[in-house]
């Protein structure tokens, strides 16, 4: 099987879409957003969502969970099922209070739902003063890592592993946070964790695994460096080399701010740009709209391996986090 988008020099265009499909969940804020198909009964996708009595960017900080929603078409509409982690919501716990970033992958016989999460101690933090406690947020933040549920099944149950699987390294390149996961399965079994750190050197670093709860062993500097500054990776391996779909943060590369930029590599640590992926210009609802947000993009393969739908964090309003009045999780079939 080839998973391959064809010509490393093209990328599927984005269908017109309907606002009234994705996943949408009143008064509250929603982002990621990764879906996996359940063979003769529909599409699982997992998401993060939180109260809009919270400001969107900081808010997710405190009270983001993720949850599970499903539809029986591609497209939906989604319908909530059911909020999924933290599990335990006890500040003991290292996820214990924010879970974000879900996204799930097929390995061998089950499911892998990595994602990021962090805790603090006391009561949850009334949404007045989270913009307020900035000492807080920032402590909560600086505590995120990644962590990973098993299950056999694509609607869960979900076992946690209690343990992160990927913490900051102190005296690395990414010392301040690891985030943004990407899990790749590779041919061999083998697991390519790219991921996101606030680093002076480079954005996006690997790690592989043997076992997803196993020891990784991580390249001592980032695979992407500044020059090529992008966050929210997905990567796949088409059965002949690795591709990537990111987002341009400067615009520098696909020159457009916040498009969607596609790389590939013959090993999955160097990379090549090769054009821009999609635009933030879309159509929905039969007309031309440039959206605020169009982020964390992740991808839906057919049973050929071929990408038949890009799911991705929007938010309406002028750009920005701060100035978008709502967030979805939007379906963009690919022609």
């Amino acid at each position: 099987m080839s998973n391959s988008t064809g010509n490393k020099n093209t990328f599927p265009a984005l269908q017109a879409v309907n606002s009234a499909s994705g996943f949408k969940m009143d008064n509250c804020w929603v982002w990621c957003g990764s879906a996996v198909k359940e063979e003769g009964k529909g599409y699982h996708l997992y998401a993060a969502r939180w109260g809009k009595d919270y400001p969107m960017l900081e808010g997710y900080v405190f009270n983001s969970h993720i949850v599970h929603a499903f539809s029986e078409t591609l497209e939906g509409p989604y319908s909530f099922v059911e909020k999924v982690l933290p599990q335990k919501e006890d500040p003991a716990c290292w996820d214990g209070r924010m879970t974000h970033n879900p996204v799930v992958v097929k390995y061998k016989d089950e499911y892998l739902l990595y994602y990021i999460g962090s805790t603090y101690d006391g009561d949850p933090t009334p949404a007045s003063q989270v913009v307020k406690n900035r000492e807080k947020l920032n402590n909560v933040y600086d505590r995120i890592c990644i962590g990973v549920a098993r299950s056999k099944s694509p609607a869960g149950p979900w076992k946690v592993c209690p343990h992160p699987v990927l913490t900051p390294r102190a005296d690395k390149w990414d010392n301040w946070i690891v985030t943004n996961p990407a899990p790749c399965v590779l041919p061999d079994g083998r697991i390519f964790l790219y991921y996101r750190s606030n680093s002076q050197i480079g954005p996006i670093g690997l790690a592989v695994y043997n076992d997803p709860e196993g020891e990784a062993e991580r390249l001592d500097m980032p695979v992407f460096t500044k020059d090529m500054f992008v966050e929210d990776p997905f990567v796949w391996h088409n059965g002949n080399y690795f591709e990537m779909i990111a987002k341009d943060l400067s615009g520098n590369l696909t020159k457009e701010y916040h498009a969607g930029a596609h790389f590939v590599s013959e090993d999955g640590i160097k990379w090549e740009y090769t054009h821009k992926a999609y635009s933030r210009n879309i159509i929905m609802d039969g007309r031309e709209m440039t959206l605020g947000c169009l982020e964390r993009p992740q991808l839906l393969f057919d049973d050929n391996g071929t990408p038949v739908a890009l799911f991705a964090a929007v938010a309406d309003g002028p750009g920005g986090f701060n100035n978008a009045p709502n967030t979805w999780n939007q379906v963009f079939l690919l022609k």
